[in-house]
């Protein structure tokens, strides 16, 4: 039994626990890169404090590491402490977070791209098991990849078709004493359970349970790097170089489509993606909305829905914290780039030729600009009456994240209100040239960027 090694890179690196898979995966990695010239293994390992034995399995795989130096292998170690501090997804998925991290960041260090780890045939077919039931999709029953680049580096499993008792049978052959951790044996632990309690009578009713389950993670896994290519060919096609989503061609495809190009447009806005719940309710939301043409915000996701585009709010999804208003009114003009700069307000007003429902450009020449104080009369068309600002915003459905900015008036008259656009005061005669205003907040990093080409107005 031998690890696949890899030529071209000078080091290649084995996550080692000092465990029975990890341990047996180091020798193996070590033993081949002897005939390997020039070829270094770097022996990762992370210490999680969590258990009281951590300290030793450390100084273990020490120990391991400095005998087979002096053996001829060309073997190091590399040890990262890390803190697991539970998120509220579980001490498991703390601990492999950091763990992951951790491998990264020695990875860099050491000069490696590529990462071996020891999972085996058994653990794939008990993630396909895992993941079937907490109601996994299909890239989750596709279980763990034998090779994944993320990050710049190469995660690889060679023995991911291996038995454990063919890794059992290497451990005995070279004399390897691997640790052995206490914490596999307490039920607390999802992987725990299955592997104490379900996994022999299933295999006991079904001898073959394993071999078939990991064969069903190869055969999904290939189905989903088909359905993968479409749907990013597809998104592709419907976001800009902003990242947003032109939401009326996707609210035209099919319900499916729909639902797998939000959960991989969610994890292009930098997270791990969203629950299904809330892929669900988006699917069924945002069509009714663009039918009514009403904006809207969904704050836990940091998303919103305007002018026809899904776009997340900012990079990360998170929202810049809203500047307190500026209590004085001040008087200003908008600049020929049509881009006004309020940097107490932490955003900026941007002028756009629209064919209608404009303001002459004369109208946004020494405009009032200043915060709401109560009491503002706005009219939504030629003919009808002057309303309050609150009834408009509440007739017109424009929800409270949408009303933030500075209003604007001109010759004592409501000129622009976010949310509403231009007050019909104020609308430029038919047929000739109009603007209208956009509110648009800085980015979290005070940038003011709106996506659109600036506004050219002759003198």
């Amino acid at each position: 039994m031998s690890a696949t090694v890899l030529e071209g890179p000078a080091v290649v690196a084995v996550a080692c626990s000092g465990g029975r898979d990890s341990l047996a995966l180091l020798h193996a990695t070590a033993s081949a890169a002897r005939d390997v010239p020039g070829l270094a293994v770097v022996a990762f390992h992370v210490h999680h404090g969590l258990s009281a034995h951590a300290d030793a399995w450390q100084a273990h795989v020490e120990r391991c590491c400095a005998a087979w130096v002096k053996q001829g292998l060309p073997v190091r170690c590399m040890v990262r402490r890390v803190q697991c501090a539970d998120d509220g997804r579980g001490v498991e998925a703390a601990a492999r977070a950091a763990r992951y991290e951790a491998l990264r960041d020695m990875a860099r260090e050491a000069g490696a791209d590529r990462v071996l780890l020891a999972h085996h045939r058994r653990d794939q077919a008990e993630t396909v098991l895992l993941q079937a039931l907490r109601g996994g999709s299909a890239a989750g029953l596709a279980a763990m990849p034998r090779e994944a680049w993320r990050g710049g580096i190469c995660w690889i499993r060679p023995w991911l078709g291996h038995t454990r008792q063919a890794i059992d049978a290497y451990i005995a052959a070279h004399g390897l004493a691997p640790v052995e951790d206490d914490s596999n044996d307490s039920p607390a632990f999802a992987r725990n359970r299955l592997r104490l309690a379900v996994w022999p009578a299933l295999t006991q009713a079904f001898p073959e349970a394993e071999a078939a389950l990991a064969a069903s993670a190869r055969r999904l896994a290939d189905a989903q790097a088909v359905v993968d290519q479409a749907v990013t060919g597809a998104l592709n096609g419907l976001t800009d170089g902003a990242g947003a989503l032109d939401a009326a061609g996707w609210a035209d495809l099919d319900a499916p489509m729909r639902r797998l190009m939000l959960v991989k447009w969610s994890q292009c806005g930098g997270g791990a993606g969203w629950s299904s719940s809330w892929v669900e309710r988006l699917a069924n939301e945002v069509p009714a909305l663009l039918a009514r043409q009403q904006p809207a915000r969904w704050a836990a996701l940091g998303v919103s829905l305007y002018r026809g585009r899904l776009r997340f709010d900012s990079p990360g999804g998170g929202q810049p914290a809203p500047a307190a208003c500026p209590a004085e009114v001040v008087t200003l003009s908008m600049p020929p780039d049509g881009m006004l700069r309020l940097p107490a307000w932490r955003g900026a007003l941007h002028a756009e030729l629209v064919s209608a429902r404009g303001v002459p450009w004369s109208a946004l020449q020494g405009m009032q600009v200043g915060a709401r104080a109560g009491g503002e009369q706005f009219q939504a068309g030629p003919g009808r009456p002057a309303r309050s600002l609150k009834k408009q915003y509440q007739q017109a459905g424009v929800p409270t994240w949408a009303r933030a900015g500075p209003l604007c008036w001109q010759a004592g008259t409501l000129l622009f209100a976010p949310g509403l656009g231009m007050d019909a005061r104020h609308w430029a005669a038919e047929g000739g040239p109009q603007w209208g205003l956009q509110w648009v907040p800085d980015g979290p990093d005070g940038s003011t960027d709106t996506g659109l080409p600036p506004v050219l107005v002759s003198r």
